[in-house]
């Protein structure tokens, strides 16, 4: 059988063990509403935000055109009337290589500035501008590429290698 006494007896906190347990319960909790942050949260931040929408557009959007370019470059969508194949070679250019350039941290806001052309001819030309219905993905590329454009990298980039600063 279960021992009672024990059990209710090592949940009755003396003084100094709940000032302990005060300690290491409670500043988290205060940490997480807290507005402050680090150089270093915002650094990792926008690692993960780059790393993550650049695989995403990568590995879903930007390989498939080029693996299929020979046989889909044809009936590709023509938004700035310059042909089927050039359109699709510079959408390529950006879903793919861009996208490993922003991953790397390379060219960073270079990078971002042909994503954001390419997520905004998806959005509103492709979609029809519906935010809230088949270019919803589209627009949350488009947000999420926006904001790595106006915070930079971060630390953790070869920009920052690069640059030394």
């Amino acid at each position: 059988m279960f021992n009672i006494s024990f059990i209710i007896n090592s949940l009755i906190l003396d003084k100094k063990s709940f000032s302990i347990f005060a300690r290491k319960f409670h500043n988290p909790m205060k940490r997480l509403f807290s507005t402050r942050y680090t150089d270093n949260a915002i650094s990792i931040s926008m690692l993960v935000l780059r790393v993550a929408l650049g695989m995403m557009m990568m590995v879903s959007h930007g390989y498939p055109k080029l693996m299929t370019f020979a046989q889909k470059s044809g009936s590709f969508p023509d938004p700035f009337h310059i042909g089927h194949m050039p359109s699709m070679a510079m959408a390529i250019f950006a879903e793919f290589f861009c996208s490993v350039l922003l991953m790397l941290g390379l060219l960073t806001r270079f990078a971002c500035i042909p994503l954001i052309v390419t997520m905004c001819v998806a959005l509103f030309v492709s979609h029809n501008g519906e935010i809230f219905g088949a270019g919803e993905k589209a627009a949350v590329f488009l947000v999420g590429f926006i904001a790595i454009l106006f915070v930079g990298p971060g630390k953790v980039s070869l920009d920052k290698v690069i640059s030394g600063k």
